[in-house]
């Protein structure tokens, strides 16, 4: 039994941030456990533009976790690795 996890980056966070959700949202059947961080420091206002999401999976199919890759990937901005043990 492996154990799937995937780091997405996104780039320019509040551009990407919805059409990213969406695809979690297609696929949140295999998505065990989602953590999201952001760079901020205690003397800013703003949020980093810079994202990252840590997913990981559930012991699906192999295709339907390829498939949410290639979905995440298609997204201007974002970048996507996938680690699986």
């Amino acid at each position: 039994m492996s154990k799937v996890i995937m780091g997405i980056e996104l780039e320019q966070r509040r551009e990407t941030a919805a059409n990213v959700q969406e695809v979690l949202t297609d696929y949140g059947c295999i998505i065990k456990t989602r953590i999201g961080l952001h760079s901020t420091l205690e003397n800013q206002k703003d949020c980093s533009e810079k994202g990252l999401i840590i997913l990981e999976l559930t012991n699906g199919s192999k295709g339907e976790s390829d498939e949410l890759k290639s979905k995440l990937g298609e997204i201007d901005g974002v970048h996507v690795k996938k680690m699986e043990f």
